[in-house]
């Protein structure tokens, strides 16, 4: 039951998101005098509608996004009205525009920005001193979490009753104690522990020392076995190798929690690195739908692999369903702010490709008037038609791919 409330909540947090993406074309236009006839909740029949001034406000039957009708989007509209000429969109300035059209991205970056600062001074934001490469982690002291078992493959899963249970935990180690020794061999960081153990045998006793509460001690123990890669080689070969059953406890938080003025300088940085991880992520969509495919044809889902809505409303539900809000807010923030860049993007039917032709026209305008040529007008977006048709195609097959791998073998981040 709560994953299903959960899935149903992110649902109606994207819908509100979207509505709230053509609200900001809507008011901005209407501020600058452009003439909207329609704002509209959802698509397909109308379920409920009430016209105040000129714009006509309802919801309809199929809750998956939602539009606004501003009258001349671009001079070939065929539908304005001679008395709403002068009101048509595409006779205002290029920056009118630029703001009207960008507004639906610019809704979706305020919305991420607001939920981070909220995030930043009550759950707090990723540490960025976090530990995250594999040398940084090496160099960490071995201050242990201990695991419940051994895991005998190289896989992360929950243990079970088959799986041997954790060498530590028989030594009588504690999570936060810091391992000093094995078999007299000195540890002074975690990677020395894993080299350590890299030099023993699985089945072979091993003497723990180490640090509890500023106090030394011993522990003795068998070492379990597990498979793993070479350090030096994550992707290498897997071998059969001695496991201790531990964990690292990083020495710096994983989240740090600001006031509220260092929350804008922190929810600042991290939206900045947010920008870069999206726009790493929407280079890496192309080499990604073959692993989409394999996904669907029966291959493990490659985590890094795009996600629909479908896939995100699902993982909001294992977040709210594994009481893991934070998780359901991040995601929402994410979704947020890839929907804002992606519809940046200059490609027609998307808000960017209207930007790109508006600065175009301008360009193009400016550069026949310093030549001495005729301005030659408005582009034509039905010459353009083809290359929409193109795009929209493309779309809908990417989507119909996502959507039907987060059906079929969805990612998940919890067992269930």
């Amino acid at each position: 039951m709560a994953y299903l409330l959960g899935v149903v909540l992110f649902a109606l947090a994207i819908l509100i998101s979207v509505s709230l993406h053509e609200a900001g074309h809507m008011l901005t236009a209407k501020a600058f005098g452009m003439k909207v006839t329609k704002y509209f909740v959802g698509f397909g029949p109308t379920l409920w509608s009430v016209k105040r001034g000129e714009t006509e406000y309802g919801i309809k039957g199929i809750p998956l996004g939602g539009f606004c009708k501003i009258v001349g989007m671009t001079p070939q509209d065929d539908d304005v009205d001679p008395a709403d000429e002068p009101r048509a969109m595409w006779r205002y300035p290029v920056w009118k525009r630029t703001i009207v059209m960008s507004a639906g991205s610019i809704t979706h970056f305020a919305l991420a920005v607001i939920a981070l600062w909220i995030i930043a001074v009550s759950a707090g934001l990723p540490n960025p001193k976090f530990p995250s490469t594999e040398a940084e982690i090496r160099k960490e002291p071995a201050v242990i979490q201990l695991s419940k078992c051994v895991v005998p493959e190289n896989t992360l899963r929950e243990c079970t009753t088959a799986d041997p249970a954790s060498p530590a935990a028989q030594a009588q180690l504690r999570d936060g104690d810091r391992i000093t020794a094995i078999n007299g061999t000195p540890i002074n960081d975690y990677g020395q522990l894993l080299t350590t153990l890299r030099t023993l045998k699985p089945g072979e006793p091993a003497q723990i020392a180490y640090v509890r509460d500023g106090q030394p001690g011993t522990g003795s123990t068998v070492l379990a076995q597990t498979q793993r890669p070479p350090l030096d080689d994550p992707k290498g070969q897997v071998a059969a190798v001695a496991a201790l059953g531990v964990g690292l406890v990083p020495s710096t938080p994983t989240r740090v929690t600001y006031g509220p003025v260092g929350a804008v300088g922190a929810t600042a940085d991290f939206t900045g690195d947010m920008a870069v991880n999206t726009y790493e992520a929407m280079k890496r969509i192309p080499q990604k739908v073959p692993a989409l495919w394999a996904a669907i044809t029966g291959e493990e889902r490659d985590i890094d692999t795009p996600i629909s809505v479908v896939g995100a409303s699902r993982l909001g539900g294992e977040a709210v369903e594994n009481e893991a809000w934070l998780l359901f807010f991040m995601l929402f923030v994410s979704l947020n702010f890839f929907i804002g860049v992606f519809n940046l993007l200059p490609l027609l039917p998307l808000d960017g490709g209207h930007i790109a032709i508006a600065w175009f026209e301008r360009a193009r305008s400016w550069l026949y008037a310093r030549i001495g040529r005729t301005d030659p007008g408005r582009v034509d977006y039905l010459k353009l038609m083809p290359l929409t048709y193109a795009v929209i195609l493309i779309g809908g097959v990417f989507t119909l791919l996502t959507i039907t791998a987060d059906v079929v073998n969805p990612i998940t981040l919890f067992s269930r």
